[in-house]
């Protein structure tokens, strides 16, 4: 168990490293973002694989790189894996929820302020020696409406911390949503559109978001309204966003996430946006703070050792949730138990089965959890007065079998 290696990508930070290492597994940590035979490369004889938002494990680098048994996502998102490949391969796959939807928010807040004082235009100006001292644009954000668009852990958190500034919040979820404060929910996104003042974004990146700030959305915002994208860089036409602020349609916007963008620091970042004014532009910094990165190299981390040593699969975002509880009575953890647990195609009579094995070998089932979805099942046990090894060697041999371990 503790021979399986570990590698951590797009310099995750440093505490994940140290509490994997200081239990027992090799860690290797990399700061940049490979691709094609690179990243291959590095995937030989890697169990664990780290990341952030860059790297790309497509079905076809996860069909090249079956040895893989974890994923996660130091991050909140997980579109840059394919889920369902891993999930068909019997790989789970974490993510960091909540870890850095302070940071974020935060952020949205700020660019809310600087885009309505202009100051990023006004600070460049002071930098270059030229004195823009004017009320001229110039705004408070007290009264104005903020438009959410996507509900979640960092929509919410924004929705909170914007009402404290004395602004009014409406919201639009394809998923119903709780309001918080005196925010009020929206009935679709047009008219969100045309009633807000600023319209921030907080979706994930899938088939229906994609996009899905175009044109035509563009043309439904307010005359001087602001947009603010710290979700993902699909989700907006960068072109037509550009053509929307040369045409003085709209007063600024602020954009974190871009459809393209640089592998590494090293590389040139290049947008239509460049140069226009009232807007401005991060390198993909919403979660970048040092406590939101330490936060969620822990939560990751945490959740690789959940899985590793008792099979926890909760909080996966793809896979069955399992947490079978370890024995609490030093007696039983010093007993000949053993957990297993093994992934397989969700059919009829594999518990069976997989009971039957057990049987034969003359073991005895102290605990056992099994849950599933339309593709597979996940099941984990305790079994005393067995060699652990043959066993998973025999359930393994199941036509049914994806994987199988013993912890």
């Amino acid at each position: 168990m503790q021979q399986k290696r570990i590698l951590l990508l797009e310099a995750i930070h440093p505490g994940a490293k140290e509490m994997l290492e200081r239990e027992g597994y090799k860690v290797d940590l990399h700061p940049h973002s490979p691709s094609g035979v690179e990243l291959n490369d590095l995937l030989k004889g890697v169990s664990v694989v780290g990341l952030r938002s860059k790297t790309q494990l497509t079905a076809e680098v996860l069909e090249q790189n079956k040895q893989i048994d974890l994923i996660g996502c130091f991050c909140i998102g997980t579109d840059q894996v394919d889920t369902k490949k891993a999930n068909s391969l019997g790989i789970p796959v974490f993510n960091a929820p909540h870890s850095n939807t302070r940071s974020v928010a935060e952020l949205v807040i700020a660019e809310i302020i600087a885009l309505s004082r202009q100051l990023g235009d006004r600070n460049t100006n002071a930098h270059k020696g030229v004195w823009t001292k004017s009320a001229e644009g110039a705004r408070e954000v007290r009264g104005k409406t903020l438009g959410i668009v996507g509900y979640g852990h960092i929509g919410s958190q924004v929705s909170v911390l914007a009402e404290a500034f004395g602004m009014h919040v409406l919201f639009f979820d394809v998923v119903k949503k709780l309001s918080l404060g005196n925010s009020a929910r929206t009935e679709n996104l047009d008219d969100l559109l045309r009633r807000s003042d600023f319209v921030s974004l907080h979706v994930p990146d899938t088939r229906q978001s994609r996009g899905m700030i175009g044109e035509r959305e563009l043309k439904l915002m307010k005359p001087g309204a602001s947009l603010i994208n710290a979700s993902r860089g699909l989700v907006v036409d960068i072109e037509a966003l550009a053509e929307a602020l040369k045409a003085g349609a709209l007063g600024g916007a602020a954009i974190d996430v871009f459809p393209d963008e640089p592998a590494s620091n090293k590389q040139r970042f290049e947008s239509p946006l460049q140069g226009l004014p009232n807007v401005i532009l991060t390198p993909h910094i919403g979660g970048s703070t040092i406590e939101a990165q330490e936060a969620i190299g822990l939560e990751v981390a945490q959740s690789f050792l959940s899985f590793l040593t008792r099979g926890t699969t909760t909080g996966a975002v793809n896979f069955p949730p399992i947490d079978l509880a370890m024995p609490q009575n030093e007696e039983t953890r010093k007993a000949r138990r053993r957990r297993v647990a093994n992934v397989h195609r969700n059919v009829p009579g594999v518990l069976g089965e997989t009971n039957s094995i057990v049987s034969e070998l003359g073991a005895n089932i102290q605990a056992q959890g099994l849950s599933t979805d339309s593709q597979i099942g996940y099941l984990v046990m305790d079994v005393e007065d067995v060699d652990g090894d043959e066993l998973c060697a025999r359930i393994q041999k199941l036509s049914t079998s994806l994987r199988t371990r013993l912890l």
